[in-house]
């Protein structure tokens, strides 16, 4: 498994222990620690959240921490431990961790900063990695590679270089992987092909399939699909530049099914995967679609252009549509689509949609376990005939300027065969400020939740 864990150390060195405690555990860890440590609390440590105590041993060096939780979840709170630990220092979970694999997720995605263009000023804190849990180690590289192809400006990853990200995933977990490309893409994904066309740079598409070591034909399948629009100007209906300024993350969907699909294939998931990503970018030139064109999709619907800044429908309809005609148990999509559902929820709540409420159950309670919480809204059907074209089978817009998340779910869902289980997911993707274990920049929302909701299917399907 490739990782670029900042946070982590591998050799066998001398690591300090670091003891997490709550306000009201605090006097009997203090009892059990040393003399020394009892004292240095006397100071003003209350264990509140994200609060750092380090102690000295009997000769007066540095002999551990203490790291306050205060009463948020242990994941959280160890999301500031790695900047608030001095700078190159090393460190091992103590023995009395009662969540370890949360205490190190925390750790390891507070240290992580993007720095391919600029290096830290300082080393962060690591841990040493035979205190890490390996689902631990493996959910914090998955979510590093997200949050790295999102935080890479996008005149160094194109559309082909997000497809070679994919292809390098395949690689490593010995997938079996389809690059389309050129005319082939064309043929295959036509309303993928017109976003972009304008584009000098253009449009590729990836498809891997994997099995489980422990899946059998039988095994649940699996359909992923993400939006990789790696900028978006907006086209013809181009965007103000405020709106473009982080238009860079608009392939954070499929970012994340790249991160989710390598913490299924590194936990060997007993399922069959699929994973598809379009990979374009949506330029103005005289090559670009225009408004008022009407494309032919994979499925034989047509689509009339009401605006060409609402491309990543227009890229996922023909993923949907492949994807739907292998029948999968699950199929889901995960894309920075709409505006509107930032409106609507904040940046930290991704918007799902889905057919089937068991399956929604299972990605909600899953999301809010894992601390990676989504919000359900509907899938109202009163508002289909609002995507109504007196040119096309429908417009890729609402007339209407309300609903505008609904709106974009419905129209995917026309793309989607009656039957299939499938969630939509729109995310943000961003974390706009720093927060502990959530650095500014990319951020993988969902993908814990859609892993833990995976195991909870695989599992009952292991149980019937």
């Amino acid at each position: 498994m490739a990782e670029n864990l900042a946070g982590l150390v591998e050799e066998t060195m001398a690591a300090l222990p670091l003891h997490a405690v709550r306000p009201a555990g605090l006097p009997a860890m203090l009892a059990a620690l040393p003399a020394a440590a009892r004292q240095a609390a006397l100071t003003s440590f209350k264990a509140e959240a994200g609060t750092i105590l380090l102690f000295p041993g009997p000769d007066g060096s540095l002999a551990g921490a203490l790291l306050g939780l205060g009463d948020k979840p242990a994941l959280q709170g160890f999301g500031a431990a790695a900047g608030c630990l001095p700078p190159g220092s090393v460190w091992r979970l103590a023995d009395d961790m009662a969540d370890p694999e949360d205490a190190a997720l925390g750790f390891l995605l507070g240290a992580y900063r993007y720095t391919q263009f600029k290096a830290r000023p300082t080393p962060p804190a690591r841990l040493r990695a035979t205190s890490v849990p390996a689902r631990a180690r493996i959910l914090a590289a998955s979510i590093t590679l997200t949050r790295d192809l999102i935080n890479t400006p996008a005149n160094v990853l194109g559309p082909g270089e997000l497809a070679e990200a994919a292809l390098a995933l395949a690689a490593r977990h010995g997938a079996q992987a389809t690059h389309i490309t050129g005319a082939a893409l064309t043929e295959r994904y036509p309303a993928m092909a017109a976003v972009g066309a304008g584009a000098d740079r253009p449009p590729h598409a990836v498809l891997l399939e994997w099995r489980g070591r422990g899946a059998d034909a039988t095994a649940p399948l699996i359909s992923l699909c993400g939006k990789g629009v790696c900028f978006d100007t907006g086209g013809y209906d181009l965007k103000p530049s405020s709106a473009m300024l982080r238009m860079k993350k608009d392939m954070g969907g499929a970012a994340i099914i790249l991160g989710l699909a390598q913490a299924v294939m590194s936990l060997d998931l007993p399922l069959r995967l699929q994973v598809r990503i379009g990979c374009v970018e949506n330029s103005v030139s005289g090559h670009a679609m225009r408004p008022s064109d009407i494309l032919r999709s994979r499925s034989g619907l047509t689509v009339e252009v009401g605006n060409t800044d609402a491309e990543g429908r227009l890229v996922l309809c023909d993923l949907l549509a492949e994807a739907a005609s292998a029948t999968p148990d699950w199929l889901i999509d995960v894309a920075t689509l709409t505006g509107a559902a930032r409106v609507a929820l904040g940046p930290d709540l991704p918007a799902l949609f889905c057919t089937d409420d068991a399956m929604a159950d299972m990605i909600l309670r899953a999301g809010l376990a894992a601390g990676d919480p989504l919000w359900r809204l509907p899938l109202h059907d009163a508002y289909t005939s609002w995507l109504d074209s007196p040119m096309a089978d429908l417009n890729n817009v609402s007339a209407k300027p309300f609903a505008g998340a609904i709106i974009a779910a419905l129209f995917l869902r026309h793309f989607v065969s009656p039957g299939i289980r499938w969630a939509h997911i729109d995310t943000y993707a961003w974390n706009d400020s720093n927060r502990p274990g959530q650095p500014e920049g990319g951020e993988a929302q969902s993908l814990r939740a859609l892993l833990g909701a995976l195991n909870i299917f695989c599992n009952k399907n292991l149980q019937n």
